[in-house]
Parts: C-alpha cells; sequence; structure tokens
C-alpha cells in the first residue's frame, strides 16, 4: 500500500508507515482539489493537516483511497459524508495537541494583560518605558471560554490554578471543572467577564458567530482570543473594536484565508495593531504535539489498513478488534438497513465459507461488519457481497 502524507507531518508519521511496510511519500505543502486528485492516484491513505481540503469531487475522482488521517483536531475540511459513502475512513486525533493550544492561550492571556508585545517591540526600538501602566496581574479577573470542549475544559482547569475565575458556554450541556461556572446563554457571558476565549469546533453552523454584536456586548477595556476557527470571527469588527478602545487586546491565531506553505505571504487587517498578538496557526505547533500526533493517526491509519480497525474514526462505526486477520478477513461497509448481515452470512453460506468469528457496529445510517473467516474467501463471494443493494465497500484482508 502507498501513503502521502502532507503539510509537513511530523517525520515520526512516515517513520511507523515505512517501518510496518507501506510505501511513503511526504510533501511539504497543501494542495488545491485538481492537484490533490492527481496526487492520489495509487495512494491508499492520505494524511492531512488544516490547510487541504478533501472534497465530494475527489473522493468520487479516487474512490480507491482507503482511509484520511487528519494530523490535526479539526475535519471540517474533509466532507466527511462523501467520505464514508465512498468508503474512505477518516480519523483525527483529539486529544493530542490540546495541552499545547492551552498553554499558548494562557501565555498570550498573560501577555495581553501586561502589554508584554507593546514592551518588547518599545525595547527593540531603543525605548525604556518601565511603567505599570495598564498592567495587571491575572489573579482574580473573569476569564470566559466559549466551547468547553478537550481544550476549553483543560483551559479551564488551567487558568484557575493561575486564580482566575472561569465562566464557560457550550450549546452542549457540559459538567464544570473545578470551581468553573456554567453560562446560560453567550450573552451571559460576555456580560460577565473580563477575557473571552473561543475554542468551537468546525462546524458549519459557527461560522460568523462572533461578529459586532457580540463585540459590543463584552465588557470594556476586555481582551479577546481566537485559536480555535478562522471563520468563526468577524476580523472587520474586531478591529473595529480594538481602534476604538473597546477592546483592550487580542490574539488571533487562526484566520479565514491562510497561506498554503510556510514562507508564503500573509495579510491581515489586524496587523500592525498595538497589544494585538498574530499567530500563524501555531496552537498545535509544538513539538511533542506534533510527535504525539505523528504517532498517534499514523497507528490509527496503519491498524485500519492491516486489520479493518475503526476506532476513533469519525465518520464510519467503530469496531474495535483485538486481534489480527487469521485466515481470512471481510470487511463490509453498508448501509444500515435490516437483515442486511443475514444477507451477507447467507451468501458466505451458500459459497462454502465457514465463519470463524463476527462483529457488527451501526452508526446512523452506516454500518460495518467484520467477518473473521477459517480458510480462504470461496471465489465470487466478495464480487456477490460487492453487488448487494445495501453495499458500500468491501475489502478483503488475507493473513499472513
Amino acid at each position: 500500500m502507498k501513503a502521502l502524507l502532507l503539510e509537513n507531518i511530523h517525520a515520526c508519521a512516515a517513520e511507523a508507515l515505512t517501518q510496518a511496510g507501506f510505501e511513503v511519500e511526504t510533501r511539504s505543502g497543501a494542495l488545491d482539489e485538481s492537484e490533490l486528485i492527481d496526487a492520489l492516484e495509487g495512494v491508499d491513505l492520505l494524511g492531512i493537516r488544516s490547510k487541504t481540503t478533501v472534497t465530494a469531487e475527489a473522493l468520487r475522482a479516487r474512490p480507491e483511497l482507503k482511509a484520511i488521517g487528519a494530523f490535526c483536531i479539526g475535519t471540517n475540511q474533509i466532507d466527511l459524508n462523501a467520505a464514508a459513502q465512498a468508503g474512505t475512513v477518516v480519523f483525527n486525533a483529539p486529544f493530542s495537541n490540546t495541552r499545547s493550544v492551552v498553554e499558548l492561550a494562557m501565555a498570550e492571556i498573560i501577555a495581553m494583560a501586561r502589554h508584554l508585545t507593546d514592551k518588547n517591540a518599545a525595547l527593540h526600538a531603543g525605548v525604556w518605558d518601565k511603567s505599570a501602566k495598564g498592567a495587571h496581574e491575572v489573579r482574580g479577573r473573569t476569564l470566559g471560554i466559549v466551547g468547553y470542549g478537550n481544550i476549553g475544559s483543560q483551559l479551564s482547569v488551567i487558568a484557575e490554578a493561575f486564580g482566575m475565575h472561569v465562566y464557560y458556554y457550550d450549546v452542549e450541556d457540559k459538567l464544570p471543572l473545578g470551581n468553573a461556572r456554567r453560562c446560560e446563554s453567550l450573552d451571559e457571558l460576555l456580560r460577565s467577564c473580563e477575557t473571552i476565549t473561543l475554542h468551537v469546533d468546525g462546524r458549519a453552523g459557527n461560522a460568523g458567530v462572533f461578529g459586532a454584536e457580540q463585540f459590543a456586548q463584552m465588557r470594556p477595556r476586555s481582551l479577546f482570543l481566537n485559536l480555535s476557527r478562522g471563520f468563526v470571527v468577524d476580523l472587520e469588527s474586531l478591529r473595529d473594536h480594538l481602534v476604538s478602545g473597546h477592546i483592550a487586546g487580542a490574539a488571533v491565531d487562526v484566520f479565514p484565508e491562510e497561506p498554503k506553505s510556510a514562507g508564503d505571504p500573509f495579510v491581515s487587517i489586524l496587523q500592525g495593531l498595538p497589544n494585538v498578538i498574530l499567530t500563524p496557526h501555531v496552537g498545535g505547533s509544538t513539538e511533542e504535539a506534533q510527535y504525539d500526533i505523528g504517532r498517534y493517526v499514523s497507528g490509527k491509519l496503519r491498524e485500519y489498513a492491516q486489520t479493518g480497525a475503526t476506532t476513533m474514526s469519525v465518520n464510519v462505526p467503530a469496531v474495535a478488534l483485538s486481534k489480527s486477520p487469521g485466515d481470512t478477513r471481510i470487511l463490509h461497509l453498508h448501509r444500515n438497513v435490516p437483515g442486511v448481515l443475514a444477507r451477507v452470512n447467507t451468501l458466505l453460506s451458500e459459497g462454502g465459507a465457514n465463519i470463524d468469528s463476527q462483529h457488527l457496529s451501526t452508526k446512523g445510517e452506516l454500518g460495518y461488519a467484520v467477518t473473521d473467516l477459517n480458510g480462504a474467501l470461496p471465489g465470487g463471494v466478495e464480487q456477490r457481497l460487492r453487488e448487494m443493494d445495501e453495499t458500500i465497500e468491501v475489502r478483503v484482508i488475507v493473513g499472513e
């Protein structure tokens, strides 16, 4: 099998896949749709980060693609439904870089509260500006977290250890950690806190969720951070409130449009504003996080390719497999309608196959059956499985 890894994925991923017997090609930058379709010729496994978009058209053009690994948290850059319908399994790294993002958020909160970027710029310009004016401790101040998932909840704990009073708002009813307080609405959160930080996911409904109305509701001289998704914030509104002084500082790590490769030019209306920290989408970019992401996602891709296990997949039913394939393993992704497993077993029985074990898991409109056989798959049975109306994809793994 062949794997294609894009966007400077940590070298440990390529090493792990190569050691497992895969042919691995790596490329440093992101690819657009047409470039991706060309690059995917003959590729079984694709690894991307946040810049490459995998569209339904690309998936239709390369139906032989078996799995995609998003070496990051978000998967909104992949058409997950189209991938499932193409029989392409998608994995991500939901936990590996949370600590890195949390540490950056805390660092930026402190930097803005102390005007460290302004002091740094002044000293580099030869100006000695030793003054406490406008500088504050974060201890005792209020932090409002929008989105209380893996990152937001961990930030809650760290911020509380710094002595901050933590409030959060999430569309789902999440259990508070420590002394954090849940707000019933975003409006309540904005009225209550001096620092607002966004940690929402990439679902389409979050586009433009934070704009002029939300900035106006924030307390005067508040701090604002966005380390989640670029498209959730109206940057023009943020700039207006920074220029007016209503917002005292901002830290932005993600942008609606980002360069595809390191070294490409970048332009933003936030450039040049005092007490504004701009970083090039590096929230999860630490050596530790990227190593762990590379190790984790490459492991999921390898495990699926070799055994058919889909544990932690984001778009197909999860089947955990405790052993490697025996003589023959059949992977059958299908539409979740009554009687599919019975028809699969009838076809196997009619062909003279001897079933050793079987696993079935369903998720919404999809079902995933893994069947181990004693002996080889009888001739013609694979084709008959493919011809079932409910079949999406069939793959056969032959044991060593």
